[in-house]
């Protein structure tokens, strides 16, 4: 096997051997601007596939094997080929040893139904992984960010009563979460927490809601339509280590506005404190935020 090649000052694409999402020797990364994708991929044209975002603090692959499992649940609501995790795996290792060194990486997976052929037949799945820089969470780690509630508008039992409309996976689709994050913007706000027509909080466009209560930890409950929370997870695991209550909840958006503290939790920022809700302030508090960030995720002190 060969050694990667470091690909310096540049982002990193790995695609699946053949472009099917399955496992073969050898995986070759490439810079992200030599990457291509099929035009006529149902990715690219449909947006009908599924992706992971992974965070890397130091080299390592924060939370990894609850982010392929996501991924093939994600699938499976999609009713898409399940992907071979052991090729991601593979694949994302590759990526990220051929990408030059940084504090912070991000690492995505993609898992498409494929290329529709002109018989309207599709010529199986394809799967890449791309490693590239983010942007600098810092700031929003230490001060919070702003937040502002908008309906989702459907009732918080859909994943029951529609489960076609696919609530619980991480699609493709994403348009409507980049719409919410730019009504944000136009309020002056950094990011949104979603609220159902029955009057329950759900979660943001690309992060989980965790409220603090006392010594009692809740976030939203997954059949309500809510995506798994990885980082989520990995802050309730420190939490429950110290003796402390972690939970699922219906919670309502007087739960956020009377919590001791809040926070979005994400692959990318990893964990940032809500230091206000439609303009009014929250509490934030950034010793214990700065305490999950080391024990949880490696960030240094």
């Amino acid at each position: 096997m060969t050694e990667p090649t470091t690909v310096q000052n540049d982002d990193v694409v790995v695609f699946l051997a053949g472009g099917n999402g399955r496992a073969s020797a050898p995986l070759v990364p490439v810079p992200q601007s030599d990457a291509a994708v099929n035009v006529a991929d149902l990715a690219v044209t449909r947006g009908d596939g599924v992706f992971e975002s992974i965070g890397v603090v130091g080299g390592r692959l924060i939370e990894l094997p609850r982010h392929l499992a996501r991924l093939a649940h994600s699938a499976e609501l999609l009713e898409l080929p399940p992907p071979d995790l052991a090729a991601f795996e593979a694949a994302a290792h590759t990526a990220l040893a051929a990408h030059a060194p940084a504090p912070e990486l991000l690492v995505k997976l993609f898992h498409s139904r494929g290329v529709e052929t002109p018989a309207h037949t599709i010529d199986g799945p394809t799967g890449w992984v791309q490693v590239l820089e983010g942007a600098d969470h810092t700031a929003a780690r230490r001060d919070g960010v702003r937040v502002v509630l908008l309906d989702r508008g459907y009732r918080s039992d859909i994943a029951q009563t529609a489960p076609w409309l696919l609530q619980g996976a991480k699609t493709l689709s994403y348009a409507l979460n980049k719409a919410a994050l730019r009504e944000a913007a136009r309020r002056d706000a950094d990011d949104v927490v979603f609220v159902s027509t029955d009057g329950v909080l759900l979660e943001g466009p690309t992060a989980n809601v965790v409220v603090r209560h006392g010594d009692v930890f809740r976030t939203p409950r997954t059949d309500l339509g809510i995506l798994a929370g990885t980082t989520q997870a990995a802050f309730f695991d420190t939490v429950r280590a110290q003796g402390l209550t972690a939970e699922e909840a219906v919670l309502t958006p007087d739960d956020l506005t009377t919590a001791d503290a809040a926070w979005l939790c994400s692959s990318g920022r990893l964990l940032a404190p809500i230091r206000s809700l439609d303009g009014a302030p929250l509490p934030v508090d950034a010793h214990f935020t700065a305490h999950v960030l080391t024990q949880a995720f490696g960030l240094p002190t």
